[in-house]
Order: structure tokens, then C-alpha cells, then sequence
């Protein structure tokens, strides 16, 4: 479990007081849940994802992964194994020369076998569609199969935790169909896992659409969490969401005209 207690993060000004990014944020985050967190911008959401994986350190409060603090030094390296992340632009993220050598690099970082490594890229290559590019470099990839390479070289791993930092930002809408489905056959593969196995996925987007199909939404603005809940019922806070410029799915803006209407509540929660 990832546990925050108390957690305030301050960036530096050089002309005023520190700006706040998060202001005593309490959360748990189980094991095997699927995690949307939505807000608008400078809500604090890659803030609080960069704090779960000790790349920033609260000034106040305390994050830990399985017991594990983030403010421990010899804990750092063991937090990172479990939690991986996939960032939004993956130029950003991918160092290698090939496609196969990138999802082999994070690996041999861990020192797993020579052997067993190849075992594992081969498998990953299939299981994300990209044996045909094993010896291509990334660059010359399009900006879905890219975040595929990432995510994959991320997944290779077996990272306990995954963090997806709005990850179909910059893609097209094939692209971020492909990469969704992707996660949901990660979330398909959890039910067939003891809770020990399987993966935990934090998800930050702005699209609606992607958080709906998530188990748990969370809502962040001006660094404070406003909902956490259900996403079929956080969306039913359309006023609000929209006072924060966050859109919602079509169904739950025109829901209150079809109740209006005579449509029955347990009809409308099947609608989308």
C-alpha cells in the first residue's frame, strides 16, 4: 500500500513566499486498484505522482510504499523497483539506441540474469505488439508506438506500482485507445493475480473518457483533493468539475434533463 500522511510540498520563489503545490494531503492507495486522478492545471498532480516514487521529498508529511519512506535514504532504490513510471512525453524517457535494448536497459539495471533478460524482452516485444520493431530505434517510432516502447520497458520490471503521468497527452485518438486498452488488459490480468501480484495503476489524464474506467477517481485543485470516489459518481459533480474547467463524459452533463425526463437512476448508471 502507498500511504500519505500530512504531505505539503513548496517550490521556490525568488519573489515571494514558497508556492504551494500540495497542502496536507492525506491518501492510501491499496494494491491491484485502478487510479484516475484528474485537476486542473497546477493542481499538484505530478507533483503528488513525483512524491510516491522519491523523485521529490516532502517538506512536510510522509509517503511510504509498503512501509517503506521515501525520506530514508537506503529506501529509495527499493521504492523505485517497486514503483515505476511512465511519463507524458516519451522523448523524455527512452535512452536507447534500439527498441530491444531500451526494454532490456531498466533490467540490467536491476541485474537480472543475462539470460533471463532476453527471456523477458522477447515476451514483453510480444505482448506489446512490437516484435516487428525489436531492432529499430525509437526515434523513428510514431508517438503511440513510443509510449508503447516506454511502457513496455517500464512493465518488463514488474513493478508493483505503475504511475502514468497523462501518458495520451500527446497522442492521436488510435493512439490513446491502444494504450488504454493496455491498461485495461492490465487491470483484466489483476483479477486472475493474488493481491500480492498484482499491479497497482495511478493514472493521471485529463481525459474523462480514460478516468471511467478506472475503480477510483480522484480530483485534485490548487493542491487539496476536492473528490475521491467513484468515477461514475464524482462526475455527477458536473457544476463543480466544470467551475475547475475539467470536462466531463457527455452522460453525466445531459443526466439531470433525462431525469428531468422520467429515465430511471439505475438506467442512467448503465448509460455510458
Amino acid at each position: 500500500m502507498i500511504d500519505i500522511q500530512n504531505v505539503s510540498y513548496f517550490y521556490d520563489s525568488e519573489n515571494e513566499s514558497p508556492i504551494p503545490a500540495l497542502e496536507n494531503i492525506n491518501l492510501q492507495i491499496r494494491e491491484g486498484e485502478y487510479v484516475a486522478l484528474m485537476g486542473p492545471n497546477s493542481s499538484g498532480k505530478t507533483t503528488l505522482a513525483r512524491c510516491l516514487n522519491a523523485l521529490l521529498i516532502p517538506q512536510t508529511g510522509t509517503v511510504s510504499v509498503d512501509r517503506l519512506l521515501t525520506t530514508r535514504e537506503q529506501s529509495i532504490l527499493p521504492i523505485r523497483k517497486k514503483v515505476g513510471m511512465v511519463f507524458q512525453n516519451p522523448d523524455n524517457q527512452i535512452v536507447s539506441t534500439t527498441v530491444e535494448r531500451e526494454i532490456a536497459f531498466g533490467l540490467e539495471n536491476l541485474g537480472v540474469p543475462t539470460e533471463l533478460i532476453h527471456q523477458v524482452v522477447t515476451a514483453t516485444l510480444d505482448k506489446f505488439d512490437l516484435s516487428q520493431y525489436r531492432n529499430y530505434p525509437p526515434h523513428l517510432l510514431s508517438g503511440g508506438e513510443k509510449q508503447r516502447v516506454a511502457l513496455a520497458a517500464v512493465l518488463a520490471m514488474n513493478p508493483k506500482y505503475l504511475i502514468l503521468d497523462e501518458p495520451t497527452s500527446m497522442l492521436d485518438p488510435k493512439g490513446r485507445r491502444n494504450l488504454l486498452d493496455l491498461l485495461i488488459e492490465i487491470k483484466s490480468d489483476n483479477t486472475e493475480k493474488k493481491i500480492t501480484d498484482q499491479i497497482t495503476i495511478i493514472l493521471i489524464t485529463q481525459f474523462p473518457e480514460e478516468a471511467l474506467e478506472a475503480d477510483r477517481l480522484i480530483i485534485m485543485e490548487k493542491g487539496g483533493i476536492i473528490f475521491d470516489d467513484e468515477p461514475k459518481i464524482v462526475f455527477q459533480n458536473v457544476d463543480r468539475l466544470k467551475e475547475i474547467s475539467l470536462d466531463v463524459p457527455i452522460e453525466f452533463e445531459i443526466m439531470p434533463l433525462l431525469l428531468e425526463k422520467g429515465f430511471s437512476i439505475e438506467l442512467l448508471e448503465n448509460f455510458h
